[in-house]
């Protein structure tokens, strides 16, 4: 057993407090369990939007995004209008491994999320979702081969895992395992300080089976059950291997996700809205924001971020900078009256100008929509109908994140971006 002061970090990419908490108690996730009782369970809020890229790179950085600026999956060509893909060469604010490299401190980074492609660290680091290509989702790249050995995934086939739930089931199955055998090679073969791996089949459950998970009845409700048996037996090996070889491995071990999840009941299509009420105007047959029309006063981008088409901003943009602020205010008072059979839609929209600040904050939206839970936001140009659905079940949500630390942290407005701060104290700074 080492005296030498190690630390653990396991994600679960999306599992909420509450479904974390139940299903410990009922003795599905026995392990998980016992780590709630000797440790502190509690909420956490995400980043906003409540999404995996900004959520987990605020969490690497300690950020947020208007000093990291990641504000989603998808940005936009100020000047083509084109989407382009936001990626981990794009954040220029360090990690937590880079200033634990600065303390002559290695890392062990497997499966995070937004790190695509990978980029060296004092350590190693094997990417998560969104990772295309496996050769460029490894650094320092000696690790490739052994990966490759062991058919490694980043993650599901979720192309064909949305509509084939049988092929769903083995495939989170099979990812679980090779996320194992990674980790325990890496485990074995380096001299590490600090090391995370993130589960991210959870996530994809939740988004083809909320359903199943929550309702028993569901025929398909006893997998989803298993598979939470399955994860759990994966965090247990993992405590397992920790505990035999630390002095006080109950002070130096986490748990997170990065966003919490409940079901849908209504997508909300917001730029079917700005078209509908005369804020969008795309080119007849127009497929993308590719044709936005220079009349156009506003557009979104998903899940609910809407910037203002701003002259000098955009090539096409053509509200003045002393009408927006205005015109924020205006649209913001239009989707917070917003409703669906009587229900309000819209929780809070956040005017960016409050919520964002650093040198990235000005390539952000302007406005962020939060939805009440239910309500899944997207921001398809082309959509027609406001209120639609598709075949997802589940959508993320934003303040039931689940934090497992050693001790009780007592911040009421818990964030993400706050734990890494933690982590880095956690070696004696």
């Amino acid at each position: 057993m080492s005296s030498r002061q190690r630390l653990c970090v396991v994600g679960l990419d999306g599992v909420p407090v509450g479904l974390l908490e139940r299903l410990a108690n009922s003795g599905v996730m026995p392990n998980i369990a016992a780590r709630i009782e000797a440790g502190h369970l509690r909420s956490m809020r995400a980043s906003l939007p409540e999404i995996s890229s900004v959520s987990w790179t605020s969490f690497m950085t300690g950020a947020q995004p208007g000093e990291h600026g990641i504000f989603g999956f998808t940005d936009i060509n100020s000047g083509t209008y084109e989407l382009t893909f936001p990626n981990f060469t794009q954040v220029e604010t360090p990690t937590l491994w880079d200033r634990l490299g600065k303390q002559g401190l290695t890392s062990v980074v497997l499966n995070q999320p937004a790190t695509y492609p990978a980029r060296t660290i004092p350590g190693v680091m094997v990417s998560g979702f969104v990772a295309i290509d496996l050769s460029r989702s490894v650094q320092p790249l000696r690790w490739l081969g052994s990966l490759r050995r062991q058919d490694y995934r980043v993650d599901i086939d979720t192309a064909r895992a949305r509509d084939d739930h049988d092929w769903l089931f083995q495939d989170l199955d099979y990812t679980l395992q090779a996320r194992g055998a990674a980790l325990g090679r890496l485990w074995d073969e380096v001299d590490w300080d600090y090391l995370q791996v993130v589960v991210t089949g959870t996530d994809r459950l939740y988004h083809y089976l909320w359903d199943a998970v929550e309702n028993a009845d569901h025929p398909r409700h006893q997998q989803a059950i298993d598979y939470h048996r399955a994860v759990d037996r994966f965090v247990g090996q993992v405590w397992e291997r920790f505990a035999a070889e630390n002095s006080d491995p109950e002070q130096r071990f986490w748990m997170l996700s990065d966003h919490g999840f409940c079901g849908i009941s209504q997508e909300v299509q917001v730029n079917a809205w700005l078209r509908q009420n005369g804020y969008l105007s795309l080119d007849e047959g127009g497929r993308d924001l590719a044709g936005i029309r220079p009349e156009s006063r506003a557009f979104a981008l998903d899940p609910g971020r809407i910037h203002i088409h701003q002259r000098g901003r955009y090539s096409r943009g053509g509200v003045a900078s002393d009408h927006v602020a205005s015109l924020k205010a205006e649209i913001a008072d239009a989707f917070r009256s917003l409703r669906y059979h009587g229900e309000p839609v819209i929780r809070v929209v956040h005017d960016a100008a409050d919520l964002y600040h650093g040198p990235r904050a000005d390539s952000g939206p302007d406005l962020v929509l939060l939805a009440h839970p239910g309500f899944d936001l997207k921001a398809s140009p082309t959509a027609t109908e406001i209120f639609s659905r598709t075949d997802l079940v589940g959508m993320h949500t934003w303040d039931d994140a689940f934090l497992l630390a050693p001790y009780p942290i007592d911040d009421e407005e818990l964030w993400i971006g706050d734990i890494a701060g933690h982590l880095e104290r956690g070696f004696g700074n």
